[in-house]
């Protein structure tokens, strides 16, 4: 594909997080690309200048991720203590004695994460641009320069999830009550 290598060495250049070819009959989309909220604006400016549209922008709440993760650090080092001291016992050795326990550092801040989901016209290529931004502060800069139908799209995500899309012409809410005060797709909201 022709336009997937395009895109794939222009957002090289750029530097983001992590470039990933995906397998489109599984997932939808050929390329899942992370930026850093400073790099998004370049990353979108390369889509368009490549001739890829966008498609929808949505939000994802990663609340409770950074627990999960600890959680499933301890459990993986729980499990290869195990198998040492089972493996010492078939041998008929004494078992290891346990690793010293390390000070457990509080879990990093949860992220909130905008997808936002490009195609192109004339050669299929989905793109996925993932930007994630700190749960207690979400802010993420507007793409609404750059692909006009974003600026509905940008409107929306805030509405549900709460991402303050900086430099917005007018982030007023779309589908909820003008007054408010909650964001209905976050994994906190209580109705």
């Amino acid at each position: 594909m022709k336009k997937l290598e395009a895109i794939t060495q222009r957002l090289a250049a750029l530097a983001p997080l992590s470039i990933k070819e995906a397998d489109h009959a599984k997932l939808g989309y050929h390329l899942d690309v992370a930026v850093e909220p400073s790099g998004l604006v370049a990353a979108v400016a390369a889509l368009d200048q490549e001739g890829f549209f966008i498609e929808t922008i949505t939000g994802v709440d990663w609340l409770g991720e950074q627990e999960a993760i600890r959680k499933d650090k301890a459990a993986k080092a729980a499990a290869k203590a195990k198998a040492a001291a089972e493996a010492a016992a078939a041998a008929g050795e004494e078992p290891p004695a346990p690793p010293p326990a390390e000070p457990e550092a509080p879990p990093a801040p949860d992220d909130m994460e905008a997808v936002y989901d490009f195609n192109h016209f004339s050669e299929l290529c989905r793109v996925v641009v993932r930007a994630r931004t700190p749960r207690d502060n979400p802010r993420l800069p507007t793409i609404s320069h750059i692909y006009p139908a974003a600026h509905w799209h940008e409107r929306e995500t805030h509405d549900f999830f709460g991402i303050v899309f900086e430099g917005h012409p007018y982030l007023v809410p779309l589908l909820l009550p003008e007054d408010a005060d909650f964001h209905p797709l976050r994994k906190d909201f209580t109705a």
